[in-house]
């Protein structure tokens, strides 16, 4: 039995074969999405979030209107990049989306990745201490954000505020109970995975991972898995740890289905630089009809271990060819494997 959800990049350009030709289409049609997602029987709305760039930059908008349109569906990120982050306001933007959702977000959020601008967090206001690189800052943040999710009183009322306070040290409102428990770590290496573990964590892999052994991504992947799901274990948390991994995977059906996936699409994973120091695998994409799917499926060892499956999904071919994707998915993969 596995979750099974979507991951929108959220792209949107004003050529006339996009569906999505403006940030605005691109939004709204993300809660349309999500709302079919729904009612076709997924599990998990996810979206990307880029700053600089033609996707979805600001999510907490989003999440709290997908929130207020559903009813079951998780709803998440994939991922945030702390680096950009001011830890005390995204609380408050988290816990209202949360409580709006009844408590149904999962916050995928990470170090980041490569960027459309250079240094962009720092037109955020945003800049590493002294010793510090980013990465080091985008922790630092996560630990801040982390320690405010928990809920407890820190700052100082005033002795004559303009209402009344509870009594004690006052915490950032509205506070959503639970939602510490569902913060997600975005890693791309078996070290960062291990880490997020001992922070209570739960894991996010995409389809790209910093190539550590010049492996399969899946191979490479489910060694992340196994380590941190082994490290999740020493540190003794109480609650279950949950993994997704994500994939661009698309059943061949119909006649549309062939005349977008059904030729040129790569039976292999690529190996390139990301930049000058870092070198990565990125994932194949699965296209082909249902019955040769299963057995392809059947052969990746980071989904058989991941309890979560996000479908990469081409929003900018609309929602209804995005939503016919998922159902297939479900009706002709997902229910044969017995997923569901």
């Amino acid at each position: 039995m596995k979750k099974i959800g979507f991951l929108s990049f959220g792209h949107w350009t004003p050529s006339p074969q996009s569906a999505t030709r403006s940030a605005k289409d691109v939004l709204q049609q993300s809660i349309d999405l999500a709302v079919a997602a729904e009612e076709i029987g997924a599990d998990g709305a996810f979206f990307r979030v880029h700053h600089f760039a033609r996707q979805l930059g600001s999510p907490f908008p989003l999440l709290a209107a997908i929130g207020a349109k559903t009813q079951r569906i998780e709803i998440g990120t994939g991922v945030i990049d702390m680096r950009y982050e001011n830890p005390f306001y995204m609380t408050e933007d988290a816990g209202a989306a949360d409580l709006i959702s009844d408590g149904r977000l999962q916050l995928g959020i990470s170090r980041g990745s490569p960027e459309q601008v250079i240094d962009g967090y720092r037109y955020f206001n945003h800049l590493p201490a002294e010793g510090e690189d980013d990465a080091a800052m985008a922790r630092r943040h996560t630990d801040v954000f982390l320690e405010l999710l928990e809920g407890n009183g820190f700052a100082q009322p005033n002795p004559r505020p303009m209402f009344p306070n509870p009594p004690g040290l006052l915490r950032l409102e509205p506070h959503s109970e639970g939602l510490r428990e569902r913060i997600w770590w975005g890693a791309a290496s078996e070290a960062t995975a291990v880490w997020a573990a001992g922070k209570g964590m739960h894991l996010m892999s995409s389809t790209l991972v910093f190539d550590e052994s010049g492996e399969p991504l899946h191979v490479q992947q489910r060694r992340q898995i196994d380590s941190y799901r082994s490290a999740w274990a020493e540190a003794g948390w109480s609650r279950d740890a949950r993994v997704s991994v994500s994939r661009s995977i698309f059943p061949i059906v119909d006649a549309r289905d062939q005349a977008y996936f059904g030729g040129g699409q790569s039976d292999s994973d690529q190996f390139g630089q990301i930049d000058a120091q870092t070198r990565a695998v990125f994932g194949r994409s699965y296209a082909a009809e249902p019955d040769k799917l299963i057995e392809q499926l059947k052969a990746d060892t980071a989904i058989e271990a991941a309890d979560t499956l996000l479908l990469t999904i081409p929003n900018q071919l609309g929602v209804d060819y995005c939503a016919s994707v998922m159902e297939k998915f479900i009706k002709y993969v997902a229910k044969p494997m017995g997923w569901k």
